[in-house]
């Protein structure tokens, strides 16, 4: 099929591996020191690895080339990372499977005070660690807050979590333009109906509703988005749509 690919200059690759991390489908690897499309079916020809190529060295050309396969590129990552992991001696962490919750229920703990029922109804919820690809994205909302948060607004739960997929980052202390680049694909990979983000008042807390803008851009959708300001004393600021 006709179709548009990433096609590599070789002549100008340095094999810097940049762009390697930046293909959230592993499409691309290092070998002999260059930048190499490991297999048409994982790419999927947005070009997110473009802007990450010091050289200029990718580029996106329109050619005959193998459909893109998200299954088969997803496979590809969960076998890439399994080697990975055998080959640093250690396995994968349990606490990152993606898994639905079922809302509202908390198990008694002996001896303890009754609590509210948490809302939360996704895990993993930091935004590097939850996968591109998961059903609970798709027709949902998306709620993307800065960690301090749910510290801040003590009904957190009830007021913002309920109903809605919750990834929480910080964009002072985390890698704000990784968390652009994944945000923009799990907008292109799902059916995401709107996002909201609730962020502190603190100024570098605002980058947080910048790269989650960028994201939105980049995935080239119509995606309603929402914005709730938090006060460092546990009050609401502002409420706004972007």
């Amino acid at each position: 099929m006709l179709r548009k690919i990433i096609k590599i200059d070789e002549e100008k690759c340095d094999g810097c591996g940049n762009c390697v991390p930046a293909c959230a489908e592993g499409a691309l690897e290092i070998v002999d020191g260059k930048a190499r499309l490991v297999s048409e079916v994982y790419c999927d020809g947005l070009g997110a690895c473009l802007g990450e190529c010091p050289q200029g060295a990718i580029t996106i050309e329109e050619r005959e080339a193998q459909e893109f396969d998200l299954e088969a590129a997803e496979r590809h990552i969960a076998q890439r990372e399994e080697k990975t992991a055998q080959a640093e001696g250690v396995t994968g962490c349990p606490g990152a499977a993606s898994r639905m919750l079922d809302r509202g229920k908390v198990e008694p703990v002996s001896g303890s005070e009754s609590a509210a029922p948490s809302q939360l109804g996704n895990w993993p919820v930091q935004l590097k660690l939850v996968p591109v690809r998961a059903p609970y994205f798709d027709g949902g909302k998306l709620l993307i807050a800065a960690d301090c948060t749910a510290f801040a607004f003590g009904d957190f739960h009830r007021r913002f979590l309920a109903g809605t997929t919750l990834l929480v980052g910080c964009p002072k202390l985390d890698d704000a333009d990784l968390y652009r680049r994944k945000l923009a694909q799990i907008l292109i990979q799902n059916d995401v109906s709107e996002v909201e983000v609730v962020y502190m008042e603190v100024p570098c807390c605002h980058g947080l509703v910048h790269l989650v803008q960028r994201a939105i851009e980049d995935s080239e959708k119509t995606v309603p988005l929402a914005l709730k300001k938090i006060g460092v004393k546990g009050d609401v600021l502002e409420t706004k749509a972007a």
